[in-house]
């Protein structure tokens, strides 16, 4: 019987989400863009542009660390800075669209090596994980 106590529970789902992670994360290798670069411009794909501020929050780094990331994405034609209507002295970050044709390229590779992972999986076991993938999106929310 598995053990269920909250925390070996939490250490277990920790464990499994980093390996899994970086079992996929071999994909991203292909787009030549490094890791720091990537999340950063999966935040600004999935949420829309933002200030340098509000993305170096998200991805919890210093402002000048996300300036110099923005640089780099910018020189490399994946993102670009834009007056921010709302106040005329600050900037918004936008992916641009090769940005986000790297990202989603980047996505169906990572999503068709789980695939495979999955296919070599029970349908119960499949199915298993798809409800305990709904409750970690769940959790991901509180």
């Amino acid at each position: 019987m598995a053990r269920t106590d909250s925390l070996h529970v939490a250490d277990r789902l920790h464990s499994a989400a980093i390996r899994l992670l970086r079992a996929v994360r071999v994909a991203d290798a292909e787009t030549g863009v490094t890791a720091p670069k990537l999340s950063a411009l999966s935040v600004l794909v999935f949420a829309g542009p933002m200030s340098l501020t509000a993305l170096a929050r998200n991805e919890q780094v210093t402002a000048a660390t996300m300036s110099k990331l923005v640089a780099d994405l910018e020189v490399e034609g994946l993102a670009s800075k834009r007056a921010d209507p709302a106040d005329k002295r600050g900037v918004r970050v936008e992916a641009t669209a090769k940005g986000r044709a790297i990202l989603d390229a980047g996505r169906k590779r990572r999503l068709a090596l789980l695939q495979a992972k999955l296919s070599q999986l029970p349908r119960e076991q499949r199915a298993l994980l798809a409800d305990a993938a709904e409750l970690m999106l769940e959790l991901a929310k509180s």
